[in-house]
């Protein structure tokens, strides 16, 4: 059986936003092939505390393959061989997310945890998180670029395997008794945020909250020349809109700094409680049903 690393960057707390992946096939007890591909989650909103870590904007993705034809060609591979992920249960996760929201069957899946793997053959009191096991092992990789993280994933494993004498994946897990896990196929559970994490919090007080919130959400942008300029969230006859105090948007415009935060661009954005995004982006999606307000 082959072994294919891989590792899934996403837009936003959705387990269905996947934005990059990227793949490793391990043989002969080396790396023989890498692929990285950029991803069109289903929809562009993308959420800043994601962006801070991968660095992919809304802009970069706009013009790439949704998730089926981004994953067509590796399917094959990913589904007849072993998976290798760092912290699985996420990268599996999005695996059979994306495909349930492109209306695809999930196949039978295995897998093995390369965490799970550091813990038995390179312990460490510091964690066994992907950078900290690959700067342990010399493993030379920029984080949190798909290709990147796949790749050094692929080259712990095969650490592991010189550490231990193991011939192969499944050989490796017999020596550490570390089985792999299966997962039967089909239809898997409706994609849901994150456990705990910020942006769930966020969008399930948004779910729970009133309409139209009384408060209004603030945010300071930078402008093209180093100016700062003010974004609310404000009503129109119960309509929420975006209001900037750059030049553009006191003639009534949207403006650039408006468009940036509708797509969950965060790079201009100096100041503002970025909890408060996940409020504009449903503000903005109900907004955009009706044109005229904006």
């Amino acid at each position: 059986m082959h072994a294919v690393a891989i590792d899934f960057e996403t837009a936003n707390e959705r387990r269905d936003s996947a934005c990059a992946v990227g793949l490793a096939w391990i043989a002969d007890g080396r790396v023989v092939r890498r692929e990285a591909r950029l991803i069109r989650p289903p929809e562009l909103r993308f959420s800043p505390g994601n962006i801070r870590v991968h660095g992919i904007l809304p802009a970069d993705v706009a013009g790439q393959p949704a998730f089926a034809e981004a994953m067509a060609a590796f399917l094959p591979d990913i589904a007849g061989g072993l998976i290798l992920a760092h912290n699985a249960s996420f990268d599996i996760g999005v695996l059979r997310a994306g495909l349930h929201t492109a209306g695809l069957p999930a196949p039978p899946l295995t897998y093995l945890c390369t965490v799970q793997v550091a813990r038995r053959v390179f312990p460490d009191p510091a964690g066994c998180g992907l950078a900290k096991v690959a700067g342990r092992l010399g493993i030379r990789f920029a984080h949190h670029d798909a290709g990147e993280d796949a790749y050094a994933c692929a080259a712990i494993a095969l650490a592991a395997m010189r550490e231990t004498g193991a011939a192969d994946i499944p050989d490796l897990c017999r020596r550490i008794d570390l089985p792999v896990t299966r997962i039967a196929g089909g239809p898997p559970t409706p994609p849901r945020p994150a456990g705990g994490a910020i942006s769930g919090r966020a969008l399930r007080g948004v779910r729970a909250a009133a309409p139209a919130p009384p408060e209004r959400p603030r945010f300071t942008m930078r402008g093209s020349t180093g100016n700062r300029y003010e974004v609310t969230l404000e009503e129109r006859g119960g309509t929420p809109f975006l209001r900037c105090t750059c030049m553009a948007g006191r003639h009534g415009m949207r403006c650039r700094h408006v468009k940036a935060l509708a797509a969950g661009d965060v790079t201009d954005l100096l100041a503002g409680d970025t909890a408060d995004l996940a409020r504009i982006f449903q503000a903005i999606a109900v907004a955009e049903r009706n044109p005229a307000t904006l």
